[in-house]
């Protein structure tokens, strides 16, 4: 069985086929967006899940959601040791007498 011959859905790859380009307009216009509070996270999610996205921005969006799942869960885990901190804090003043 000749593995190359089968295409499984997918369209055949043209090596010599020049790459779209976005333009700079296009980029500012993606970056004015991604500047608007609450605007920016559903424009990523439209982008990354959204179908006739370009490729590279489609990239860029997925990309930019992941960092802020990071920045999510590393506020959670901070916020988390320091309200424990806090707490156990609290507590000692209120044995201390304070």
């Amino acid at each position: 069985m000749d593995y190359n011959s089968q295409n499984n859905g997918y369209p055949p790859a043209q090596p010599d086929a020049p790459a779209s380009i976005i333009s700079v307009k296009e980029w500012m216009l993606t970056l004015l967006l991604l500047a608007i509070p609450i605007v920016n996270l559903v424009m990523l999610f439209v982008w990354a899940f959204g179908g006739g996205t370009h490729p590279t921005k489609a990239n860029y969006a997925k990309a930019g959601l992941l960092w802020a799942a990071i920045v999510i869960v590393i506020y959670i885990v901070i916020f988390l040791v320091f309200g424990a901190a806090f707490f156990a804090g609290m507590g000692n003043m209120e044995r201390s007498g304070y």
